[in-house]
């Protein structure tokens, strides 16, 4: 059983991304990640400033915030599945808070662990012409099965060089599973990037989708 957790930062904001965007969310930033995405503006590497904080420790530190979401986010959050289902176990009835996992959803098996106790599901469908890292998609279709008896959706970062083939398989994600897909272009936003023809190519093929730049970027807020 895992009793701690390293955590890079606490802190309340607008959520900039995804269907909730506008909302006051409490971030937990967990330090750590599986992933090396080449548009990352996380430093998950870093941990010279994290804590490391107790289930009961990180519930004193959240209690007295009034935001109505609690966001655990990275880095990737699902490295430290045991300790999130533990503290979510103890203490989420007494938070009263609706739990928001955004996660790269490359870890089904870990999404399992604290699967129950999660309302949202914010998964990215990462892109090998954004991110540098191999997708075959088939991981992305088992994390969409774990949750699915939540409020799930897809978040999905694209530049110029996003791929047909790509377009074919986020499309045919949202078919299986009927979720709504988040089409967010990389920041900062290229001047070659096509962004509502890339939304029709997709929209073609899959009208659940929405184009949605980070909007935390455009107001200034972390």
């Amino acid at each position: 059983m895992n009793s701690t957790c390293k955590i890079s930062e606490i802190f309340e904001s607008i959520q900039g991304e995804g269907i909730y965007i506008g909302e006051k969310h409490l971030f937990i930033r967990l330090l750590g990640c599986n992933l090396a995405c080449d548009y990352c503006d996380t430093k998950t590497c870093d941990d010279k400033k994290a804590v490391t904080l107790t289930k009961s420790a990180l519930y004193d530190e959240i209690k007295h915030y009034d935001a109505n979401v609690i966001s655990f986010t990275g880095g990737e959050p699902l490295l430290q599945s045991r300790f999130l289902a533990d503290f979510l176990r103890e203490y989420k009835g007494s938070l009263k808070k609706k739990i928001y996992l955004e996660t790269n959803g490359s870890l089904p098996y870990r999404l399992r662990e604290v699967i129950d106790f999660v309302d949202t599901v914010a998964m990215d469908i990462k892109l090998e012409s954004a991110t540098g890292e191999k997708n075959d998609f088939s991981t992305n279709d088992e994390f969409l099965l774990v949750a699915r008896d939540t409020d799930v959706f897809a978040k999905v970062v694209f530049d110029e060089n996003i791929l047909d083939k790509e377009i074919f398989h986020i499309a045919n994600l949202g078919l299986k599973h009927g979720i709504e897909i988040i089409l967010q272009p990389k920041s900062p936003i290229s001047k070659n990037l096509d962004m509502t023809g890339i939304f029709q190519k997709l929209y073609e093929k899959y009208p659940r989708v929405r184009l949605i730049p980070q909007m935390h970027k455009f107001l200034n807020l972390p």
